[in-house]
């Protein structure tokens, strides 16, 4: 009920978490369809949303046979075929990989002013060349504006955590009014930011659904976890939201809130029945019957006053 800021991540809380492939663009002299069947060939073993994505656009084709594959936290993930070796990730792999991705900034900022998220495919041995740019669209969940209107309803600021880039990020939060925005992150950066508002004073929840943002739920004040996300990211939240529905965010802290008050309330009723009744016997006015009878009142007034909750 103290919560001050709620922080989201994007994919599969604020979104459904079922991005599809929205376009393909090939550097000058390569082929979009052998990119496309590189990319899901390196994906074919991931549970990851986006190799969802690439490999039912992929659907149809002959997929090479990836080995040696390896994920890279936040980052995308790299595997031989053949006797090459190809990287699948983020802008912020490729610049860590000394690639230049120059080449196809155009059609990248044209794709992440759409809100589209970016991911590129390279080959890394025996040469390190840029092969394409794979750009993403996911829908919002329906209920996610109404969730951040009633949490600012309840006087909650709204933040978003994310790995996506900055322009997908910006697009989202302006459709959610969202207070704040905080992009391309990686898992250690999402807690870092969630120790940086503690230490500022605020008291955070942290409302995610994947493996990537559990130690951002287990960092945050109160973890929440989307039921429909990763068995570690339920096990680590305080608590599972039973539907894949941001709107029981302020749900779950305005019943909070109500409780609070409730358990406040019968606190006051049980003393009035007491400081009105412990004079009273004091000075032998209260009888052991009406003594009686007044303790079962007492407990009556709590348990119906509780009961009101139902209401809520």
């Amino acid at each position: 009920g103290d919560i001050t800021i709620v922080a989201f991540d994007k994919t599969g809380t604020l979104t459904e978490g079922k991005p599809r492939l929205l376009a393909t663009e090939p550097m000058p002299g390569e082929d979009d369809k052998a990119a496309l069947t590189l990319a899901a060939a390196l994906q074919a073993g991931s549970t990851h949303a986006l190799a969802d994505a690439l490999r039912q656009a992929a659907e149809g084709l002959a997929l090479p046979r990836a080995t040696n594959a390896r994920v890279v936290a936040g980052r995308g993930v790299t595997a031989g075929i053949g006797s090459s070796q190809y990287a699948l990730g983020t802008p912020k792999m490729m610049l860590e990989a000394g690639l230049d991705i120059s080449a196809l900034a155009a059609a990248a900022a044209r794709h992440t002013q759409e809100g589209a998220t970016i991911s590129y495919l390279a080959e890394t041995v025996p040469q390190q060349r840029l092969l394409a740019l794979f750009a993403f669209a996911d829908q919002l969940r329906p209920t996610a504006r109404s969730a951040v209107d009633a949490l600012h309803a309840l006087g909650i600021r709204s933040l978003m955590l994310t790995g996506d880039n900055k322009g997908a990020a910006a697009r989202i939060a302006a459709e959610l009014g969202l207070d704040d925005i905080r992009a391309e992150l990686l898992p250690d950066d999402k807690t870092h930011a969630i120790a940086a508002l503690k230490a500022d004073g605020a008291k955070v929840a942290m409302v995610g659904d994947g493996v990537n943002d559990a130690p951002a739920l287990a960092a945050a004040d109160l973890g929440l976890a989307m039921a429909t996300g990763t068995d570690v990211a339920i096990e680590t939240a305080g608590i599972a939201l039973m539907r894949g529905d941001p709107a029981l965010v302020p749900q779950a802290i305005g019943l909070a809130r109500a409780t609070c008050r409730k358990i406040k309330e019968n606190l006051a009723w049980a003393f009035i029945f007491n400081l009105l009744g412990i004079p009273l016997a004091a000075f032998g006015y209260l009888s052991p019957i009406i003594a009686g009878g007044a303790m079962a009142l007492s407990s009556v007034a709590v348990v119906t006053n509780a009961l009101t909750l139902n209401r809520w």
